[in-house]
């Protein structure tokens, strides 16, 4: 959770360093709508939480970013509440992506179109989810469950039991583990130095 200008100044970094986007600083005009969007998802969480601690001169920036990440949302196709992802997200493309407000999700994570992690059965409780994770395209991720660090999500892979072996490749319907490889393939390499 962001709540001071230094967390947020350091999880725009990690995001960057993630989109591969570091070198550069500032999303082109035209362009980079996802890289812009994980800026305006990160300042929401920061004017959100300062809103929510009582400080009422935020209510301005509260108010404009829930805006812009409402459009942004609406344009992009992706359904992701704020104060769910740590630092070093990774959104690889557009398209439909539904993420539970419950849910939380570590450091360093990618995540790929057509996902889905969210509660199941009326339930409230949705996945809560390690550091280092790749989700691929079409991964469903349901109910109160747990997945470990450094884990790799197959492309529509359907996970409903907990993960808990750290290192691993799961995939299929339901998922299971079919490799002991770990998700490092699939991130910015950057992120683990």
């Amino acid at each position: 959770m962001i709540t001071t200008k230094k967390e947020l100044e350091y999880y725009l970094k990690q995001d960057a360093i993630a989109l591969r986007q570091s070198n550069k600083k500032h999303p082109n005009f035209f362009g980079d709508e996802i890289w812009k969007f994980q800026i305006i998802l990160r300042k929401s969480e920061y004017y959100s939480n300062l809103y929510r601690n009582s400080k009422k001169c935020y209510v301005f920036h509260f108010v404009w970013y829930k805006l812009l990440l409402h459009r942004y949302s609406v344009k992009l196709g992706f359904s992701i509440p704020i104060n769910v992802f740590g630092p070093g997200l990774s959104i690889a493309h557009y398209g439909t992506i539904v993420v539970n407000s419950a849910a939380k999700v570590g450091k360093n994570c990618r995540i790929q179109e057509g996902v889905n992690i969210g509660a199941t059965n009326g339930s409230s409780a949705a996945p809560q989810i390690g550091n280092n994770v790749f989700i691929g395209t079409g991964a469903k991720i349901i109910g109160d469950i747990t997945i470990a660090d450094d884990v790799a999500i197959g492309a529509n892979a359907v996970v409903v039991k907990s993960i808990t072996e750290n290192g691993c490749t799961y995939g299929g319907v339901p998922a299971k583990k079919i490799s002991s490889n770990n998700s490092h393939s699939n991130l910015c390499p950057a992120l683990f130095e």
